[in-house]
């Protein structure tokens, strides 16, 4: 079994075991942040808001790649979620690229991001 399949399983498990399942476990993981909203803040302050805007409501989720996640936010705030996401911190961006445009499309059905 290869790392990623590893952090794909610990990942899988993190959130089948939280009741507010993806969207609450990112908005948990966030929390001291402003939850979704506040890193949504966090990318769009980044410039990436035409990328983050397409997660929001409807319509086809634009992909970010992890480098932006990267660039985007402290090498502080990727160590603390990495820790509340229980995953390794090299690993974290590459996770959050795949995971957060679904996270914030699901819990902004209608274009505002609920908190579950």
């Amino acid at each position: 079994m290869s790392l990623f399949d590893n952090l794909g399983g610990m990942l899988s498990k993190a959130i089948s075991n939280h009741p507010g399942g993806l969207g609450g476990l990112m908005s948990d993981a966030f929390s001291q942040f402003g939850g979704l909203d506040g890193v949504v803040t966090k990318l769009n302050d980044a410039g990436l808001g035409s990328r983050v805007n397409s997660w929001l409501g409807r319509g086809e989720n634009q992909p970010i790649t992890p480098d932006e996640i990267r660039s985007a936010l402290s090498n502080e705030y990727l160590v603390s979620l990495a820790q509340k996401l229980g995953v390794p911190t090299d690993q974290v961006a590459n996770i959050l690229a795949q995971h957060l445009p679904v996270a914030v499309d699901q819990a902004s059905p209608d274009g505002t991001i609920r908190t579950p």
